[in-house]
């Protein structure tokens, strides 16, 4: 395969683990097979609700989900079957220092279950410790290489840049004046960073931007170097409504922006009240569709159409 993947992806993932086991369950690890049992279930209701909007008319081609083989393995298989597109993570959850979930064996899981991405969640700040970054990238590097030789999954990259005490303290703690003035650079230069170390992305999932400057000046790192088909799409980063439709909004007037990947402002809410008995098991089914379908609708609303890769 080329590198590079720029059709529009409209990706739901519930890839989540800790966060799901201790605030949506209260639960600490080591977890009873019962509870990994239940965890999977309420992972079930969101593959329900994104099958129903396929059911509904949403193209096939253009939507994926990303959930974890921890409590997801038979939603894998099923969406594998069934021709969708699927991501599964390959980062142990909830670490700031990006490992391998499965350790060495990380690679023999990516082919268990073939998915059409492998996926990385990673903070990676370039002003961060470098050692740190350093060690980082060369895990990553060893992923890149084994995915390219391969030539089985594609590699998406989930850039997060979190805000250094130094640079808060430049800007008296306002986390919102990082987002705009800082961050960007920021993203751009760990890109660049990542690449030199040999790590090569098909498909970068970024923060959301509120600029469209900012975002085309995303898109020209990512495709720097001949990486002409590298696309990007915006994660929800768990952000209200509100603010996840205006990174959407602003994204997807920008060439190589192809679509997004939100998962908790699309089902948490739904879950929450499933599981508080204040909603039916099909009711959070059926607003998990309706809030992913709103996102696809509003992206390509906004969206500019461009010619695609396989």
């Amino acid at each position: 395969m080329a590198r590079g993947f720029d059709r529009p992806l409209y990706i739901l993932p519930f890839d989540h683990r800790g966060s799901f086991q201790t605030k949506l369950f209260g639960w600490k690890s080591p977890l009873s097979d019962a509870q990994t049992a239940e965890i999977a279930g309420a992972k079930q209701v969101i593959y329900d609700g994104f099958q129903s909007v396929l059911a509904a008319g949403v193209p096939a081609e253009k939507a994926g989900i990303l959930v974890d083989e921890q409590f997801g393995a038979a939603i894998l298989r099923d969406a594998a079957a069934k021709g969708i597109v699927t991501a599964c993570p390959a980062e142990k959850s909830g670490q700031d220092e990006f490992d391998f979930e499965y350790g060495e064996d990380f690679g023999r899981h990516i082919e268990t279950f073939d998915p059409t991405f492998c996926k990385v969640l990673v903070r990676y700040n370039p002003q961060a410790d470098h050692a740190l970054n350093q060690k980082q990238a060369a895990r990553l590097k060893r992923l890149s290489d084994f995915l390219a030789a391969r030539n089985r999954s594609r590699f998406m990259f989930e850039l997060l840049v979190p805000a250094q005490k130094a640079q808060l303290d430049k800007l008296k703690g306002d986390k919102k004046a990082y987002d705009l003035e800082l961050r960007p650079g920021l993203m751009v230069e760990a890109i660049r960073e990542l690449q030199d170390a040999g790590v090569d992305p098909d498909l970068w999932k970024i923060e959301g931007l509120d600029r469209p400057e900012d975002c085309r000046t995303i898109v020209a790192a990512a495709r720097a170097g001949g990486r002409d088909h590298v696309g990007c799409i915006v994660l929800g980063r768990g952000e209200d409504e509100r603010k996840v439709r205006e990174w959407l909004g602003i994204a997807a007037q920008v060439p190589g922006f192809i679509g997004f990947a939100v998962g908790r402002t699309v089902f948490w809410d739904a879950l929450v009240a499933w599981r508080a008995k204040t909603a039916t098991r099909e009711q959070a089914v059926a607003q998990i569709a309706r809030r992913y379908r709103e996102f696809v609708d509003l992206f390509d609303k906004h969206g500019r159409p461009s010619p695609g890769t396989a």
